[in-house]
């Protein structure tokens, strides 16, 4: 019987996130400062108050994310709660293995916050505008998606950057590439072949010139052994050590994020619970839909760190 802590990446945010965790816990408004002090701006007012659309933008996004996620973390630290010794394993999906990573001491809150700024800043920067594209894949088998984006690029980039599990695939790349590997798609019998509203083509190949920039920001961090092992997005395997931490930091940028694979491992190794720590209930859902012996609860909210707190004491 073993716990791991999820955390959850973009698109989960929504305005008003964290407020809750903030009015009820001093640790958890701390965290907002903490932010808000690395930034130098006003962040948490911008989460809760917004408005959305700036509070969507990839470089807002990403920090505001891993500030409810710690929120989260402080207030049930603030309950008396350790992950050292309660929890095997964190996980997150894209920038929220940086969360994770912050949750277990690997850096503080205010480097996981500048890092976030400068990650979500460089992916933005690393394709022209209106260049690269992403689509959603539903309902279509892994081998005829790989089939269909690599017909499409014909020397271009296209590739599948998501594998969340439940049937849905993320494919990204160039706009052209993406647009013609879509229709392949749906030929071969997709349910749905949707082109994300997205602003970069994030996890392909095109976004080489952010990683270059996260290797040397990442350098110049200070970093500790996790207190629990982190399973990383693009390898599917658990480590502490902080240099190898980096190294796979920095070919997230650029590599897949194989979320149906993690949830799998935790199922395979002996993990049992998987709490979401932050915004929204997304990696709950896609948890379900891949393993329904493990089971979900999210912690976002004061009453859900009280819940979580009577369920792991």
């Amino acid at each position: 019987m073993a716990v791991a802590f999820t955390f959850p990446g973009q698109g989960s945010q929504a305005v008003g996130m964290g407020k809750d965790l903030a009015d009820a816990f001093p640790e958890a408004r701390r965290v907002f400062q903490e932010v808000d002090d690395a930034l130098g701006e006003n962040l948490s007012e911008l989460i809760w108050e917004g408005p959305e659309e700036t509070l969507t933008l990839t470089a807002n996004a990403q920090p505001a994310l891993m500030a409810v996620s710690l929120a989260a973390i402080r207030a049930l630290e603030s309950r008396g709660f350790s992950l050292k010794g309660k929890i095997a394993y964190v996980a997150g999906h894209s920038l929220g293995e940086y969360s994770a990573l912050a949750a277990a001491g690997f850096v503080s809150v205010a480097a996981a916050a500048r890092l976030l700024r400068i990650r979500g800043n460089a992916m933005q920067a690393a394709v022209p505008a209106g260049e690269g594209a992403m689509a959603a894949i539903i309902g279509l088998e892994h081998a005829d998606v790989e089939a269909a984006c690599a017909e499409a690029a014909k020397g271009s980039v296209c590739q599948i950057a998501n594998d969340n599990g439940g049937g849905q695939l993320v494919i990204s790349g160039a706009k052209a590439a993406v647009e013609l590997a879509a229709k392949l798609c749906t030929e071969k019998g997709a349910k749905r072949a949707l082109m994300l509203q997205v602003s970069a083509p994030f996890h392909s190949a095109l976004m080489a010139p952010a990683a270059n920039v996260m290797r040397e920001a990442l350098a110049g961090v200070a970093k500790n052994a996790p207190v629990v092992p982190v399973l990383s997005n693009v390898t599917v395997s658990p480590t502490s050590d902080p240099d190898e931490i980096a190294r796979r930091l920095v070919e997230q940028i650029t590599g897949r994020v194989r979320w149906r694979e993690t949830v799998e491992w935790f199922g395979a190794n002996g993990v049992t619970t998987l709490y979401e720590i932050g915004a929204g209930k997304v990696l709950s859902g896609l948890a379900r839909r891949i393993n329904r012996d493990v089971a979900t609860a999210s912690v976002g909210t004061a009453a859900d760190v009280e819940a979580a707190m009577a369920a792991l004491a």
